[in-house]
This record gives structure tokens, sequence and C-alpha cells, in this order.
């Protein structure tokens, strides 16, 4: 880790850190040096996931009554401090086109992926960062700023987040930087229904010629939140293999939009 990237002493909260995107993130904040705070559901995985990388964690629903609140007091109680804020945890639920959709798993979907990230960063300005100073990264994705196949809920919600990123960008400036990272389709449980039944088709449809693995989105938050990036708030970084560019590099199909076309089974 070079030293433009350093986090010794810093305290970071993690959300969805027990696997995924999250584990590798809240490894590569400790790697770098930072005191992290994990939270997830399952209390078991939360347990065994601070106990690996040497900090703390808190089990919980993201979306829930007074999590925000307990996260940051612990973290606060534990470090003395709350520096940076990553808001990983998400739900891609509900699936379908949107005339189908459940009301109350809409809202479900806007709890978790849009209010549950303001909540946590509302607890942290108030708890330190709004004296200390500190980075939020929320991670939205490369499909927030277009339409897929039944994934309306999941991009609407992302789309929300996406502006939240630069609303809180400008309103908390200059103490807080506030950016978010896009990841395109990435090696986790979440997406496994897209890439797993044939990732060398998959692959093939993206410029750089693999699906992105979890580190390839720690690595850009890291940045972000370091001093390498001070000069850097309200930016969306796009994580994602050239997902965006395809059309321009290759005439493969574009494998992902059949696979959620399918859906995930379950």
């Amino acid at each position: 880790m070079t030293s433009s990237c350093a986090l010794n002493g810093r305290a970071a909260v993690v959300t969805g850190a027990t696997r995924g995107i999250g584990r590798a993130v809240a490894e590569a904040l400790t790697a770098a040096g930072a005191l992290v705070c994990v939270t997830a559901r399952d209390a078991a995985e939360v347990r065994r996931t601070a106990a690996e990388l040497g900090g703390i964690g808190l089990a919980g629903d993201v979306a829930g009554p007074g999590h925000p609140e307990a996260l940051t007091e612990l973290a606060l109680r534990a470090f003395g401090r709350l520096d940076i804020v990553v808001n990983n945890a998400a739900t891609n639920r509900p699936y379908g086109p949107l005339m189908d959709t459940d009301p109350d798993a809409w809202r479900e979907a806007f709890a978790v992926n849009v209010e549950a990230p303001l909540r946590l960063v509302r607890c942290a300005w108030r708890g330190w960062m709004r004296e200390h100073g500190g980075a939020v990264v929320n991670v939205c994705t490369e499909g927030a700023t277009h339409p897929g196949p039944n994934v309306g809920a999941y991009g609407t919600t992302k789309a929300a987040l996406l502006h939240l990123t630069g609303q809180l960008a400008g309103e908390l400036a200059p103490r807080v930087r506030v950016n978010s990272v896009s990841p395109g389709l990435v090696r986790t449980e979440m997406a496994r229904f897209v890439w797993e039944p044939g990732e060398a088709e998959v692959a093939a449809g993206l410029p750089l010629g693999r699906i992105g693995e979890p580190q390839d989105v720690a690595r850009a938050v890291v940045w972000l939140v370091s001093d390498a990036a001070e000069w850097v708030t309200g930016a969306d970084l796009l994580v994602d293999g050239g997902t965006r560019v395809r059309a321009a590099s290759t005439a493969v199909p574009y494998a992902v939009h059949q696979r959620l076309r399918g859906g995930p089974g379950v």
C-alpha cells in the first residue's frame, strides 16, 4: 500500500461486510492501516469477520430501527473516532417487471439501499465527522444510469443512491468527502445467477475480458477514502471492466442481459 493511500489510525464502518465486495473492502481498509467495524445480518459471520480482521462488529439489519445509531456508538466507543463510512449493504429485491412489484418489497428496497446509507452518514456526521472530517463511499452500480431487464427496482434505488451521493457531497463539504463506486458484474453471491452459468461467455462481452473480483472494487474504495483522493468529492468511479464502452470494442452479444431476463430462479 503506497503512503498516499495509508489509513493508519483511522476508523471505518463497512456495511454488508461479511462477504463479497463488503468483505473485500473491510480487508483492504484493514491492510491500509484502518480500524474496522463490520456489520451484516448474520451474527456468527459478523463475529468471525471481526475476529479475522482484528476489528469489531455488530450484527443487524442496516435498515432496522436504531441500528445506525448503535453502529456509530460502538465504533466511537471502541476506536474513539469514525473517519470512514462505506455503505455497501444492499438488496436486489424485488426482481421482475415493475408492474408486478409488491409495494412492500419496493419500500423495503428503498429502506435498505437508500434510506439506510443516509441514516448512517447522518449518525457519523453528528457523532464525529462534523467536527473532525471524514470520507464516505456509497457502493452503487454500473446499471444505475440505464434500464435493464427485471432490475427496475434495484436500478431505481441505486440511481437514487447515486443522486444522494452528490447531494451529500455538496452539503457536507468541505469537511466530509462523499463519493461512490459503481461496479459492473462482480463475482459475488448476489450476482452468481448472472455469471456462473457461463462465465466465459459473459467475460467475452467485456472489453477487459473478465468479470470483476471484489478486490477490484475494494482498491477503488481505499483510494477514494485516502488522502490520495483529497480533492475528489461528488464523484462516481466506474469499476466495470469496460461495460459502458463494450459496444465500441466488440460485436459479441452482452450475455448479462439474457441472464437477467432468466432471473435468479429463486
